[in-house]
C-alpha cells in the first residue's frame, strides 16, 4: 500500500503552519483529510502505524494472502461520500454478495437468505410457513425506520453553545438547530403515530423482544440476532439492542439498500481509495509518525502537535481520527479540559467482546448440510455463515460466560470468505476466511492473552466448532492471524477493543455521543 516515510518530509513538515493537522489515518480521517483539501486548505495526515487504513486494512501477513484484518464487509460508508470523493474513479470496487448469510445446523438443516424475496420464502419455508409470511413485513418495516433516520445521518448535529458568541452568532446556532429539529419532526410525522410507536418500541426493547414477536424458528431469530449483538458485549436480552438490528438494512452498495458487499483487495482499498482523493487534492499522508501531545498555548487555544521524536508539526486546528479517550485523556494536557468533561470521557463504556481470526487455507470449509452439487465455492460460501448460534440462547450463553470473565466455551462465530468472489487476495485454489467470533472479555479471569497457550487454546476452541459443521476444516488451515481485544487496542488503538470508539447503547448515541452536553 502506498505510503511516504516521515523522515523523508520531516523538514517541510516542521517548518511549515498547516490549516488543519489530522491524528491518524483511519477511513474516517482521510476522508476528512479528503474534503478539507478539496476546499484549498493545506492538510497533513499523521498516522503512527507503517501503513494507513486504521481498522479498515488489508495486510499481507501470510505469503500470498490478504487479510482485510479488522473490518471485513462494506455497507454503512455514506453514498455521499462515494460519490462526492468519486472513490469508484480512485480505485473502490464493490462486490455484491448473494446470498447474503447461511446457517448452518447440525441437525442437517440449513437457512439461506438473500435479497431475492421469492428465494427467502422458500428457504424460511422450510422451518415455519408463518416466518416465511412475516419475514417480507418485518423487513418492510424496518427500511421504513431506516428512512426516518437516513436523512439524518449526513447532517451535523445540533451542538450546544458554549462560549460566549456574538448575537449574529448565536442567531444563526439558533436556526441551524431549528432546521435539524424540524427535518426531525417533519421525518415523524411522515411515519405517522403507529409506527413511531413501533419504532420506539425497537428502539428501547431487547433483540429477543423484538424477534420473538415477529417469528417463531429458533434459527431465523437466531441468524438475525447477530446484527443486533454484533461487536458489542451485550446479549439478545439487552434492553435497546433491538436498534441494531435496523443495521440489517441501513447500509447499501451501489444504491442497493441492505446490502453488504466485500471490497476488491480487501478492506485497505477503501481506505487507499480515500486516500488517493485526499492526495489528489493535495493532502500529505504521513505514516510511521506517532502523535504523543497536543500543544496547546496559555490561552487553550491549540498550536499543533509534538510527535514521538519530538518534532513540533504546526497548526491551530487539530482533528482527531483516535478515540474520544485516547485524545482527550492521553493526548490533550491534563490541565486543559474541564474537570467534568474529562471525568465523563474516562467513563466511557469501551467494553468488547470481540476477537478477530483471520486464516489462510487451502480449500473451502464443506458443510455437512449443505452439499449443493458445487465443486468449488456455491451459495453457501458468498456470504456471512453463522457458526454456533442457531438459537437466541446459544447467543445469550456465550455472552455470559464473558460477562463471567471467560470466554465463550462455544463461541459466536460470523465466518466469511472473501476470496470466493474477490480473485486478487489469495492464490489460485486458495481461500482468505474471516472469523468474527464472540465474546472474548478485555482481562479473562482464568488466563491471560498474553499467554501464547491460552491464546492458542481458544484459537482451536474456534476451530474446532467450525469442525462440527464442516469436518475437516481444521486440517485445511495454513496460518492465521488472531486480533484479541487487547490486540485490538495495541496494535489498531481502539481503546478497550471496541470496534466503535465506544458502545453503541442508547445511553450513548445521537446527542449523547460522546458524552452528554459534548
Amino acid at each position: 500500500m502506498w505510503r511516504r516515510s516521515f523522515s523523508a518530509e520531516a523538514v517541510a513538515l516542521k517548518e511549515k503552519k498547516w490549516d488543519a493537522l489530522i491524528i491518524g489515518g483511519g477511513h474516517n480521517g482521510l476522508t476528512a483529510a479528503a474534503y478539507l483539501a478539496r476546499g484549498g486548505l493545506s492538510i497533513a495526515v499523521i498516522e503512527r502505524r507503517h501503513v494507513i487504513g486504521g481498522a479498515a486494512v488489508t495486510e499481507e501477513l501470510v505469503h500470498g494472502f490478504k487479510f482485510s484484518r479488522c473490518s471485513y464487509l462494506q455497507s454503512l460508508l455514506r453514498p455521499a461520500v462515494i460519490k462526492e470523493l468519486e472513490l469508484g474513479r480512485h480505485g473502490l470496487k464493490l462486490l455484491k454478495r448473494s446470498p447474503s448469510s447461511f446457517t448452518p445446523c447440525l441437525d442437517g438443516r440449513y437457512l439461506l437468505l438473500g435479497s431475492d424475496k421469492e428465494f427467502n420464502h422458500s428457504e424460511i419455508s422450510k422451518f415455519s410457513k408463518h416466518d416465511a409470511e412475516a419475514y417480507p413485513r418485518y423487513e418492510h418495516q424496518l427500511e421504513n425506520f431506516c428512512k426516518f433516520m437516513d436523512p439524518l445521518l449526513d447532517l451535523p448535529t445540533p451542538e450546544t453553545l458554549r462560549d460566549n458568541s456574538s448575537f449574529s452568532g448565536r442567531f444563526k446556532h439558533r436556526m441551524h438547530q431549528s432546521v435539524f429539529w424540524a427535518c426531525c419532526l417533519r421525518r415523524a410525522q411522515s411515519l405517522g403515530q403507529k409506527d413511531m410507536v413501533d419504532f420506539m418500541d425497537l428502539l428501547l426493547s431487547p433483540a429477543s423482544k423484538v424477534l420473538n414477536n415477529w417469528f417463531e424458528a429458533d434459527v431465523l431469530k437466531a441468524t438475525l440476532a447477530t446484527d443486533a449483538v454484533i461487536g458489542a458485549m451485550a446479549s439478545v436480552h439487552t434492553p435497546g439492542s433491538g436498534y441494531v438490528l435496523l443495521h440489517h438494512v441501513m447500509g447499501e452498495t451501489n444504491g442497493e439498500r441492505g446490502i453488504w458487499s466485500y471490497v476488491e483487495g480487501g478492506m485497505g482499498s477503501v481506505s487507499l481509495a480515500i486516500c488517493n482523493a485526499a492526495k489528489e487534492a493535495g493532502a500529505q499522508i504521513i505514516t510511521g509518525a506517532e502523535v504523543s501531545e497536543l500543544l496547546v498555548g496559555e490561552d487553550g487555544s491549540v498550536k499543533g502537535v509534538l510527535l514521538n521524536d519530538g518534532t513540533r508539526l504546526q497548526s491551530s486546528v487539530v482533528l482527531s481520527n483516535a478515540t474520544p479517550y485516547k485524545t482527550f485523556v492521553e493526548l490533550v494536557p491534563g490541565t486543559v479540559l474541564p474537570e467534568d468533561f474529562l471525568h465523563a470521557i474516562k467513563h466511557i463504556d469501551y467494553s468488547s467482546g470481540t476477537t478477530k481470526i483471520n486464516l489462510a487455507v487451502d480449500r473451502l470449509p464443506q458443510f455437512v448440510s449443505c452439499k449443493l452439487g458445487h465443486p468449488d465455492a456455491g451459495p453457501q460460501h458468498m456470504g456471512t455463515i453463522h457458526i454456533g448460534s442457531e438459537r437466541m440462547e446459544d447467543i445469550d450463553s456465550a455472552c455470559q460466560d464473558a460477562v463471567n470473565g471467560i470466554p465463550s466455551r462455544r463461541p459466536v462465530i460470523e465466518m466469511t470468505i472473501p476470496s470466493v468472489l474477490d480473485k486478487t487476495i489469495s492464490p489460485p485454489g486458495k481461500h482468505v476466511i474471516n472469523l468474527f467470533i464472540q465474546y472474548t472479555p478485555f482481562e479473562p479471569s482464568d488466563s491471560s492473552w498474553k499467554d501464547p497457550s491460552y491464546r492458542e487454546s481458544f484459537a482451536q476452541r474456534c476451530f474446532s466448532l467450525i469442525d462440527e459443521y464442516a469436518p475437516g476444516f481444521s486440517s485445511s488451515i495454513i496460518g492465521y492471524d488472531m486480533l484479541t481485544p487487547p490486540d485490538l487496542e495495541r496494535e489498531i488503538g481502539l481503546t478497550g477493543g471496541n470496534i466503535f470508539h465506544g458502545a453503541m447503547g442508547l445511553d450513548s448515541l445521537f446527542l449523547m455521543r460522546p458524552i452528554k452536553g459534548w
